[in-house]
């Protein structure tokens, strides 16, 4: 049995909720086409690629023959199909190569999982061309027909150029939610870090992918324009998520990341962090300002508020808070962490990874 059988690609970024052992990573696009945002750290080593769709489809079928050669060790071992560790050692003994492949135990943990979700990796992989995009997820589909559902990272600015047609084309080939950086709906912050996208073509490109029956997530950070931009950061992105109205809004409270821009403007005094009770003031003025039917999310560690009793302000879970139902309940747990930090706070040291 020949290792170079099993030879496909696994990128490196995915959001904590597509992650672990919950979806099956399958690398379309390579790295980010824009990579110009200030406080991002990811992807700045390589090159946008677009990869072949033939390259794609043999990724996905090479995924494939890992999985049913598992399958097979399996019914060898008289274990009803049934993919153990000894059917997984099994086959390692056979392709002892297998110890080095890179995305060889995602796929391992993925099917031990049940199977059913999808990542596709990187970027922004809305940006390839929509008839290949759509072949590479039906290949997809047909290859593993457990999968039922498929997500992606996806930038504002490419839906927006995307014509309702080919969304709704996209969506019915089998790709279910969008992951989409809004960061902030303030114009005058959206422009220093270098979003490439204003407010209204953050609603446009929401609105149309919710028109389309994409499910869709979207991530803004608090603490994002410091001190200086606090109040018209959270009022104007409350502003545009209220438009756009999403399934998800999921919070990624803003650091430095060393050795990116926004960093040295921080070091410089240019931007002045916020203490972890001014980040609970600024969520509270943004979600007192929400009025929406979405999820509301902490689901990352750098949602690492305390309340008097020691325990966390928000829940950590991936469906979060459901509003308008749920908005007291946030807002009374967000006094509650407020209460915890009378005294003179210390920069909060969180993190932005999605």
């Amino acid at each position: 049995m020949m290792t170079n059988n099993y030879h496909f690609e696994t990128g490196t970024y995915r959001p904590p909720s597509e992650g672990g052992s919950a979806s099956l990573l399958v690398r379309f696009t390579r790295n980010c086409p824009w990579n110009h945002c200030t406080f991002c750290a990811m992807y700045k080593e390589d090159k946008f690629q677009l990869r072949p769709l033939k390259e794609i489809k043999s990724d996905i079928n090479a995924m494939a023959t890992l999985a049913n050669d598992l399958k097979l060790e399996a019914t060898r071992l008289d274990q009803n199909g049934k993919i153990t560790r000894k059917a997984i050692m099994a086959l390692i003994d056979r392709s002892p190569d297998l110890n080095y492949h890179h995305g060889a135990d995602m796929l391992i943990q993925w099917l031990l999982s049940g199977g059913k979700t999808a990542f596709i990796q990187d970027g922004n992989s809305l940006i390839m061309p929509p008839g290949d995009l759509i072949q590479a997820l039906a290949h997809l589909k047909s290859t593993f027909p457990s999968i039922n559902r498929i997500t992606t990272y996806a930038r504002a600015r490419t839906i927006a150029q995307r014509t309702p047609e080919d969304l709704i084309a996209i969506k019915s080939a089998g790709l279910n939610r969008l992951h989409l950086g809004l960061e902030t709906g303030d114009n005058e912050l959206l422009k220093m870090i270098k979003k490439g996208v204003n407010a209204h073509g953050h609603i446009i490109a929401g609105q149309k992918a919710m028109a389309a029956g994409f499910q869709v997530s979207e991530y803004w950070m608090p603490g994002l324009g410091g001190k200086e931009m606090s109040e018209q950061h959270a009022l104007n992105t409350a502003r545009v998520l209220n438009k756009i109205n999403p399934h998800y809004i999921r919070s990624r409270p803003f650091r430095p990341i060393p050795h990116t821009p926004i960093s040295d403007q921080v070091r410089s005094g240019a931007l002045t962090l916020l203490t972890p009770k001014e980040q609970l003031l600024e969520l509270k003025t943004m979600i007192s300002a929400l009025a929406v039917t979405s999820k509301i999310c902490f689901d990352h560690a750098g949602n690492h508020w305390r309340t008097p009793k020691g325990d966390l302000v928000f829940a950590h879970n991936y469906e979060g808070y459901q509003f308008p139902g749920d908005k007291d309940k946030v807002l009374e747990r967000i006094d509650q962490g407020l209460a915890f930090v009378k005294r003179p706070d210390s920069v909060a040291t969180n993190s932005i990874m999605r």
